[in-house]
C-alpha cells in the first residue's frame, strides 16, 4: 500500500499564492463585467409600422393613401429605449422592409442614411407581399444574442412565426420585448408571440399621431365589412377551409406547399390576407376575437394537410 505524503511547506506556500492569483484575477474579470454597459437593438418590422400606424391613425393599412414620417417615429422608438434601458448603449436599430428585387427606394434609401440605423429589405411579390423579411429578423435576432452582442431586444412587430426567434434569443440570454401600435377593436399582433416575450408596450394614437399624415385626394384600398352577427366557430372553421381550397385552385400546390414547413403558423402577410379574405366572406371583422382567429386558421390548415 502506497503512503500518502501530507504536503510540506513549500507546497503549501506555492498553493496559496495558486488560489490568491486566481483570486486577483476573478476579482479582474468581474469588476470589468461589472462596468460593461449593456447593449441593446430594436428589430422594426416595417410592414406593422406602417399596416398598424396607418390603420390607427388614417383609418387605412394602404400606404398610398398615407405618409409615415419614418425618420420622426425611429427616434422616438429610440428616445423610449433610452428611457426604458438608461444604463445600456444602442447598438443600432434594424428596419426590415420589402422592395422590388430588393432594390432601395428611394424612402428606403433615406432612412438607410439615418445614423445607426441599418435598411434590411426583403422581396416584395406581385401582390405587395413582404417575403422573406421575416427570416431576416429571426437571423439577425438570434445571431447577435447567440454572440453576446446584445443584452435587450426590442421586437416591434406581430407575426407569430417570430416566436422560435424570440425563444432562441431568450436560450442565449437576450431578454425580448416586444413593443405594439394600439389597435382599435383587438390586437394586431399573435397571441403567442405576447406569451413568449419578457415585456410588452403598446403605443397608443396619441404617440403615432404626429407621424401619419392622411393624402389629400387618395382613395383607400381598404375592404369594406359590413359589420353582421358574430359568426359561428363551425362557420368560420369552414370560410377558413374554403379559402384554402380556393387559394389551392388559384396559387397552386406549389404555393401552398411552401406553407407546410411553417405549421401551426402562417407567414404574417398570408395570415393578414387570410383575415381580410374572411372578415369578406362572413361579413364581420374578426380583429377583436382571438379564438375565432385561431379557428379560422385550424380550418385553414384542416384543408391544407387533407390535400398533402
Amino acid at each position: 500500500m502506497n503512503d500518502v505524503q501530507p504536503p510540506g511547506p513549500t507546497d503549501l506556500t506555492a498553493l496559496a499564492a495558486g488560489i490568491e492569483r486566481t483570486n486577483e484575477l476573478l476579482t479582474r474579470v468581474l469588476a470589468e463585467v461589472a462596468t460593461t454597459p449593456s447593449t441593446h437593438a430594436a428589430f422594426v418590422d416595417a410592414g406593422y409600422v406602417y399596416a398598424a400606424a396607418g390603420r390607427l391613425v388614417a383609418g387605412t393599412e394602404d400606404r398610398k393613401a398615407f405618409e409615415l414620417d419614418a425618420e420622426g417615429i425611429i427616434e422616438a422608438f429610440i428616445d423610449k429605449a433610452r428611457m426604458i434601458f438608461p444604463d445600456s448603449r444602442l447598438l443600432r436599430v434594424y428596419w426590415y422592409d420589402g422592395a422590388r428585387r430588393r432594390i432601395h427606394t428611394q424612402e428606403q434609401q433615406r432612412i438607410a442614411e439615418l445614423p445607426d440605423v441599418k435598411v434590411r429589405l426583403g422581396n416584395l411579390n406581385a401582390n405587395n407581399q413582404q417575403k422573406g423579411v421575416d427570416s431576416l429578423i429571426r437571423s439577425d435576432l438570434e445571431s447577435l444574442a447567440r454572440h453576446r452582442a446584445i443584452s435587450d431586444a426590442v421586437l416591434i412587430g406581430g407575426d407569430e412565426d417570430l416566436v422560435s426567434a424570440v425563444e432562441a434569443a431568450q436560450g442565449y440570454g437576450a431578454r425580448v420585448h416586444l413593443w405594439g401600435i394600439e389597435a382599435a377593436g383587438g390586437r394586431n399582433q399573435a397571441e403567442p408571440l405576447l406569451w413568449e416575450v419578457d415585456s410588452q408596450r403598446t403605443f397608443d394614437l396619441d404617440f403615432c399621431k404626429p407621424y401619419v399624415t392622411r393624402r389629400a385626394g387618395v382613395e383607400c384600398a381598404e375592404p369594406q365589412v359590413v359589420e353582421g352577427p358574430v359568426p359561428a366557430r363551425e362557420e368560420v372553421r369552414f370560410v377558413g377551409a374554403r379559402i384554402a381550397a380556393q387559394w389551392l385552385s388559384e396559387r397552386g400546390r406549389e404555393w401552398v406547399a411552401t406553407l407546410l414547413p411553417g405549421h401551426p403558423y402562417l407567414p404574417g402577410a398570408v395570415d393578414q390576407d387570410l383575415l381580410t379574405t374572411a372578415e369578406a366572406l362572413l361579413q364581420h371583422s374578426l380583429r377583436a376575437h382571438a379564438d375565432l382567429r385561431r379557428v379560422l386558421r385550424d380550418g385553414f390548415w384542416d384543408h391544407v394537410q387533407g390535400q398533402y
